[in-house]
């Protein structure tokens, strides 16, 4: 599993559109891994997405994914959901405010995690567990980072006694979602 532009964004204003196609390009050849691509650019995400994949959708090894830090910020799941994508995953991180009902129509995975470094704002438990909630509910899998802290470790990854380590699965040929449920007790 390849993160793309951990600590960047590949879909800055200011990286050229033929960078990003050598980039899509290089993951297509390399099918053998899942890319995992991040942006807050929802809305150059889903133009890129939809003029390169106009017929089918985005290889399924080829995960695309928005973050979201408060409500605000949730916007950017409806351009991800208009993207002509296979696997979609939302990175609701570093959570520092409520973000809200959230659509998780057609999202495979959600990530939560506090914020980290020496100025970290605390992250509520409540807005962690109703991001949770939602996700159970919908059937999406849930997958808790940590709680952050000065250090991303410090506050640990227990969120109401338990790790949250679900991944997405999607069953080739079809649409439908489903989660890896981890074995730790409820």
């Amino acid at each position: 599993m390849i993160f793309v532009n951990s600590m960047s964004d590949l879909f800055h204003k200011e990286i050229p559109r033929s960078y990003i196609a050598s980039v899509f390009d290089t993951m297509e050849r390399a099918d053998w891994h899942t890319y995992q691509v991040l942006t807050k650019r929802s809305s150059l995400l889903q133009r890129f997405i939809n003029e390169r994949y106009k017929t089918n959708p985005a290889p399924r090894h080829i995960w695309l994914g928005v973050s979201i830090e408060n409500k605000q910020a949730a916007s950017r799941l409806a351009h991800l959901q208009r993207a002509n994508a296979t696997t979609r995953f939302l990175s609701i991180e570093p959570l520092i405010a409520p973000v809200g009902k959230l659509n998780l129509k057609g999202t495979d995975w959600v990530i939560v995690g506090g914020e980290s470094g020496p100025r970290a704002r605390p992250m509520d438990a409540r807005w962690a567990t109703h991001v949770r909630d939602q996700c159970r509910k919908a059937k999406v899998a849930f997958f808790f980072k940590q709680w952050g802290g000065r250090s991303p470790k410090s506050g640990g990854r227990l969120l109401e006694g338990r790790e949250w380590n679900e991944f997405p699965t999607t069953s080739s040929g079809d649409a439908s979602r489903r989660s890896e449920r981890t074995k730790a007790a409820a």
